[in-house]
């Protein structure tokens, strides 16, 4: 999902901490910083809230700005994607990229916004895994049904894809972060969120990576 001029911060893609950046290259973007950012722009385009809006709009310009980046949304046929770029080719006057300043054109990284690595649209993403969430509520009740909720709004809001494409790093992230940070599940729900989480891939077809537990 992200572009492959991301480069891996300190050996960890799923780094989020603009900090832990010991060993990246002069003037490249962290892939956890890209990886951020990308999180950000998707949430901030699905919010309703101004405020929140507002919140994720800020946190990126202020992750891209630590590293002497901007972005901006590009309209490719019609499918928006996001590009970011040092912030030294932008001419703030004329609001224009300035051809004569781009050294490096691979220094851009372009995220598209529009689609996923799979071949459905984000729309159609989020629908199929709205489908999961109503068996998985219909067959196993309410907790389980609220845990694949949360699942769902984790795998299209932060990853863009299927809750079945979902890797074990992901489902980690989404157990150990996003729960955390994100979302607030009842006792009940945390009690059962690996077995939640393998009712959801059981509906798939699949196996849950690790068997969705830690």
């Amino acid at each position: 999902m992200t572009d492959p001029n991301a480069i891996d911060a300190d050996g960890a893609a799923d780094e989020r901490d603009e900090d832990a950046t010991d060993n990246e290259p002069d003037g490249d973007l962290p892939r956890g910083v890209v990886d951020e950012v990308e999180r950000l722009t998707r949430l901030e385009r699905t919010a309703v809230d101004d405020n929140e809006i507002e919140a994720y709009e800020r946190r990126r310009e202020e992750l891209l700005e630590n590293h002497d980046f901007t972005s901006r949304i590009r309209d490719d046929d019609g499918d928006d994607v996001l590009v970011c770029h040092p912030a030294e080719w932008h001419d703030e006057e004329a609001g224009v990229i300035r051809t004569d300043r781009i050294e490096d054109i691979d220094r851009a990284v372009e995220i598209p916004l529009e689609g996923t690595e799979d071949p459905d649209d984000w729309a159609a993403v989020d629908e199929r895994n709205r489908d999961l969430v109503a068996a998985v509520r219909e067959a196993h009740g309410d907790v389980h049904g609220d845990n694949a909720a949360l699942l769902a709004d984790f795998a299209g809001n932060h990853y863009a894809k299927p809750i079945a494409s979902l890797t074990a790093d992901e489902l980690a992230e989404f157990r150990e972060e996003y729960l955390v940070r994100n979302a607030w599940p009842s006792e009940k729900q945390r009690e059962v969120i690996a077995e939640s989480i393998e009712l959801v891939f059981e509906a798939t077809g699949e196996s849950a990576p690790n068997g969705g537990s830690q």
